[in-house]
């Protein structure tokens, strides 16, 4: 057994030393390390313990949440990005919304994190599985943009910094809510999108309607109830259904410029939140129509603006 008197050395160091070597040893051991899991269509997957570039497009929302910035972001028609991120996603390139292979591979990414209709075809996936590691979401978690974040989190080794937004968020939400249950009481809410002259009404459980019904709970109009059941977002709706429309107010996500004026046709006279002039427009450029933690604190932040009391 090794002696410390005899050894000369004076017992003080040795034990510092052993500390250090110790305390080393345990932040090694802290450091992420390559997994494998399971994705939500079944495929095993080894996910890199550092990933550096990272492709997981219409899901910027959560990554930058998490303190990450992908290689590239979401684009739809010759470059149109998601607006509300633009200046968070600056400089970062936009690649299309159907994820070309081709033009993935180009950005050589070294994790690839899809939602699962951009994964919905087998031959696609495969060939994204042979750029990078590619872990589809499954549709529970997509659906749910805070279960969205908390998957992410988990793939990413950014716990922490997922509780940290929600927790942020979850506290502003309570707060909302709490004023404007006592300003609105039994108010009824709506929201819609219009865009191509046609009417769609939020489904009550994703995108802004999550928010508002779910987070903040708001009420909702009678008309979103009598609608049949619909996996889309956002479900389209005749403007004679939408003159039985009963909401007190009615936030407008205005996609045309302009067409806000069919709001006075005499269907709509009737409708209260038209004859109260409870009427908001919400710009083109918002966050109403996504996913995500970021997104939804704007939706918090556009309700109160309108109607706090």
């Amino acid at each position: 057994m090794f002696n410390l008197k005899k050894s000369g050395v004076p017992a003080i160091f040795i034990l510092l030393l052993f500390a250090l070597t110790v305390g080393c040893g345990n932040k090694e051991s802290a450091q992420p390390r390559q997994q494998t899991v399971t994705d939500g269509m079944g495929h095993q997957v080894n996910l890199p313990a550092k990933p550096k570039k990272i492709i997981a497009s219409y899901l910027e929302d959560p990554l930058l949440a998490l303190g990450i910035k992908p290689v590239a972001q979401w684009s739809v028609k010759g470059g149109n990005v998601q607006e509300y991120l633009r200046s968070q996603l600056e400089g970062i390139p936009a690649i299309p919304s159907n994820l070309p292979p081709e033009t993935v591979l180009s950005f050589n990414p070294d994790l690839i994190i899809l939602r699962p209709e951009a994964a919905a075809q087998e031959s696609q996936y495969e060939q994204y599985a042979k750029i990078a590691p590619t872990f589809v979401l499954s549709k529970e978690d997509a659906d749910d943009y805070k279960k969205t974040i908390t998957k992410m989190a988990e793939l990413l080794n950014k716990k922490e910094e997922a509780k940290k937004a929600l927790d942020a968020y979850d506290r502003k939400a309570k707060e909302s809510k709490d004023s404007l249950q006592k300003a609105l009481g039994d108010k009824k809410v709506a929201v819609l999108w219009l865009t191509k002259k046609t009417f769609y009404v939020v489904n009550g459980n994703v995108s802004s309607g999550a928010v508002l019904y779910g987070d903040l709970g708001l009420n909702k109009p009678n008309l979103l109830n009598s609608l049949p059941e619909s996996k889309a977002n956002w479900v389209p709706v005749s403007l004679e259904k939408l003159a039985e429309l009963d909401a007190d107010y009615l936030f407008l996500v205005n996609y045309d410029k302009g067409q806000a004026g069919n709001l006075e046709e005499d269907l709509w006279r009737n409708i209260p939140a038209v004859k109260n002039g409870h009427v908001y427009e919400i710009a083109s450029t918002s966050s109403w129509l996504y996913n995500g933690v970021i997104a939804a604190e704007k939706i918090v932040d556009d309700v109160m603006k309108a109607l706090r009391p």
